[in-house]
C-alpha cells in the first residue's frame, strides 16, 4: 500500500502521512484510529515499539542507519530497500553499521587520558559544590510519583519506582561477572543479582542503573562522557535513597544541636557509610554553609575516590589526578586501620601545611578488601560535629618529602642498600583501559545472557 493509497482511506495528503512516518509530527488520536482501521490492526499494535516482523525491524534499522551522520560520512548512495533486497543483505548492513557506530564512540582511553578526564570532572564538581539541581529535581519527581513521605525507602517503594519508569525487575544468579546489572531496553527489563557488590547493595545498583534512563543518557561518546554518566547515575541513586526534602531539615537540626554525624545519616536512611558520607558532600555547601572533603582509600593508603572544596591538598600526579596516589600515613584514612578497633568510628585532628582539619573515618568492610571512608572539614567547622572532643591528633607535612614520602633518616641508614623487595606487579599501568562502549564490559557475555532470557 502506497502513502497515496493510505491517504485516500484516511482522508489525508500523502505528504502529511510522510511526516508521521518519519517521526516529524505527532498524530492525533482520531487519525491513529483511522490509520489502524485502514491497516486492519488495533491502535495498541500500531503504537507498539516492537516491529511486527524481523524483516520490518531490519528495514527500519537500515533507514535509521542511513540517517545517522556516522553512516553518512561513508558517502555511500542511499539504498532504497525494496522487496527484492534479501534479508541477509539487510542483516549485513545493520551489523556493519552497529560495528561502525561502536568504534566511532571510542571510549577507550589510556591511563593518562582517563586521569585527565577524572581530574577535569572533579574540578567541575568542586566548582558547583558537588550539588546537581537537575538531578535533585529528577529524584524528587520520582519520589513524588510513588508517594514517598519520609524515612528509608521500602523495597515496595523501590519496586514502584521501577514500574513507574516502565521497567520490570528480574533477579538472576548467572549475571556476567563484568557487569553489575543488565538492562534489556527492548523488553524494558532490568536484570540484577540479590547480593551486594563491594559496598553497593542491590537496591543501590538498581537505582544507579535506572538513573541512566531517568537522566536521558545515551551511549557514552568517549571515556569522559562515560565517567560523567557514572557520576550522575550514582548521584541520582543517592538523591533517591537520601532525599533532599527530608535529609536537609534533619541535617540542619543536627547542626543546630552541634551533633552532625555521618553514621546517623547512614542509619536513618539504611544506606552504606560511603553513600551517607558522599551524600553529605552534595548537601553541605548548599544547605549547611559548610565546606568539606571526602576520601575513599585502601589499607595501603591508595586513594580510589576523592573530593574537596575545603582547600585540602591531595597528592597528585602531573595530570592533576588524585586517584591512584598514596595518601599521607598520618591522615585519618590510614590511621583508622591502626586504631584498636578499626571498625569503630575514628575521629582525628590533623595539622597540615595549610591548616588543621578535623576528620571522621570509618572502615567499610567488603568481600574483596577493606576501604576507609573519610569525611573532613577545616578546624573551625568541627564545632558542628559529633566527635569534635577527640584527643587524637597527628601532624602531616605532606606533600613535601619531610613527612612520610621518604623513610626516616635513622631507619634508612640501617637498611638502605640492603633490601630487595619483590614488588607486586601493576600490569595495568602498561595498558589502555578496557575497550568497548562501556569499558570493561564483555559484550559477548551480555548478549549471550540476554539471548538465554529472551523467551523466559
Amino acid at each position: 500500500m502506497t502513502l497515496s493509497d493510505l491517504g485516500e482511506r484516511v482522508g489525508r495528503a500523502p505528504s502529511q502521512l510522510s511526516l508521521l512516518e518519519n517521526g516529524k509530527r505527532e498524530p492525533k488520536l482520531s487519525l491513529l484510529t483511522a490509520l489502524a482501521q485502514a491497516l486492519g490492526v488495533s491502535v495498541e499494535e500500531l503504537l507498539s515499539r516492537q516491529p511486527p516482523s524481523r524483516r520490518a525491524q531490519l528495514e527500519i534499522a537500515v533507514e535509521e542507519a542511513q540517517r545517522d551522520p556516522v553512516y553518512q560520512t561513508l558517502n555511500l548512495p542511499h539504498l532504497k530497500v525494496g522487496k527484492r533486497v534479501p534479508n541477509d543483505v539487510l542483516e549485513h548492513i545493520v551489523g556493519l553499521y552497529d560495528e561502525l557506530k561502536r568504534r566511532s564512540a571510542k571510549p577507550t582511553a589510556t591511563p593518562e587520558e582517563a586521569r585527565r578526564a577524572n581530574a577535569d570532572l572533579r574540578r567541575q564538581m568542586r566548582e558547583r559544590g558537588n550539588y546537581f539541581p537537575a538531578i535533585e529535581k529528577a529524584a524528587q519527581e520520582t519520589l513524588d510519583a510513588v508517594g514517598y513521605s519520609g524515612g528509608a525507602l521500602s523495597q515496595g517503594q523501590i519496586l514502584a519506582i521501577v514500574t513507574h519508569h516502565g521497567f520490570t525487575l528480574r533477579y538472576v544468579q548467572d549475571l556476567p561477572r563484568s557487569v553489575r546489572s543488565i538492562t534489556d531496553t527492548r523488553n524494558r527489563r532490568i536484570f540484577l543479582k540479590r547480593e551486594s557488590l563491594g559496598m553497593h547493595s542491590p537496591r543501590t545498583i538498581l537505582l544507579q542503573t535506572l538513573g541512566h534512563f531517568v537522566l536521558g543518557h545515551g551511549q557514552p561518546r568517549d571515556f569522559a562522557d562515560f565517567l560523567r554518566q557514572r557520576v550522575e547515575a550514582n548521584y541520582f541513586a543517592a538523591a533517591v535513597l537520601i532525599p533532599e526534602t527530608t535529609s536537609v531539615p534533619y541535617l540542619q537540626d543536627a547542626k543546630k544541636a552541634r551533633d552532625l554525624s555521618v553514621e546517623d545519616l547512614r542509619d536513618v536512611y539504611s544506606v552504606s557509610y560511603e553513600m551517607a558520607a558522599h551524600r553529605f558532600t552534595n548537601l553541605a555547601h548548599r544547605h549547611l554553609d559548610l565546606v568539606c572533603h571526602f576520601i575513599r582509600n585502601d589499607e595501603t593508603g591508595i586513594i580510589y575516590k576523592a573530593y574537596e572544596n575545603d582547600g585540602l591538598i591531595f597528592p597528585t600526579d602531573d595530570t592533576g589526578a588524585i586517584e591512584g596516589q598514596r595518601m599521607c600515613r598520618y591522615w585519618s584514612g590510614r590511621q583508622v586501620f591502626a586504631s584498636p578497633d578499626r571498625y569503630s568510628i575514628y575521629y582525628q585532628y590533623t595539622d597540615k601545611p595549610n591548616g588543621t582539619h578535623w576528620c571522621v573515618a570509618h572502615v567499610d568492610p567488603s568481600r574483596e578488601r577493606n576501604f576507609a571512608i573519610t569525611l573532613g572539614v577545616p578546624y573551625k567547622e568541627s564545632r558542628w560535629f559529633r566527635g569534635r572532643e577527640t584527643t587524637n591528633r597527628t601532624k602531616s607535612n605532606c606533600p613535601t618529602g619531610e613527612c612520610c614520602v621518604r623513610p626516616p633518616a635513622e631507619l634508612a641508614s640501617r637498611w638502605e642498600g640492603q633490601v630487595w623487595p619483590s614488588a607486586r606487579a601493576h600490569s595495568h599501568v602498561l595498558s589502555a583501559l578496557p575497550s568497548g562502549t562501556f569499558p570493561g564490559v564483555d559484550e559477548t557475555d551480555v548478549y549471550t545472557f540476554l539471548d538465554r532470557y529472551e523467551e523466559v
